[in-house]
């Protein structure tokens, strides 16, 4: 096994986990909250209405999650970011106080809801695959 020392960087502190940790529950939030006020967007084509704001919320949160596993920071720091946006989405799909609800039921708040759940278990489920050997 290589050790981080190897490539001159030196192994991270409790308090620089602590900042990345903290960092990527406020990343996936902030990823949480755009998506959800985004994903009703729609743009109409020659009379084809297309999900241009879902789609984009889907993709960014699926690259999100995807990069943060490919450059192999760890499955805790991803769970930490998951579980920030997963918990905003679940927490802005309640009504609200005044009765107004960010997501709806319907084909758009069931895919906004869904998707970066199982892209969320996916990317955590995935192994960890050896380093390339030069």
């Amino acid at each position: 096994m290589v050790d981080q020392t190897d490539y001159g960087v030196d192994k991270p502190t409790v308090t620089n986990r602590i900042v990345s940790a903290v960092l990527l529950i406020l990343v996936g939030i902030v990823y949480g909250v755009l998506g959800t006020i985004a994903h009703q967007t729609t743009v109409t084509i020659a009379g084809l209405v297309i999900p241009i704001g879902l789609i984009l919320a889907v993709v960014g949160a699926s690259a999100l999650l995807v990069g943060l596993r490919l450059i192999q920071i760890g499955r805790m720091l991803l769970l930490l970011c998951a579980l920030g946006m997963l918990l905003t989405i679940f927490v802005l799909s309640l009504e609200s106080a005044g009765g107004s609800i960010l997501i709806p039921a319907g084909v758009s708040g069931t895919v906004w809801t869904i998707v970066p759940t199982i892209v969320a278990a996916i990317t955590l489920a995935w192994p960890t695959l050896p380093p390339k050997q030069v």
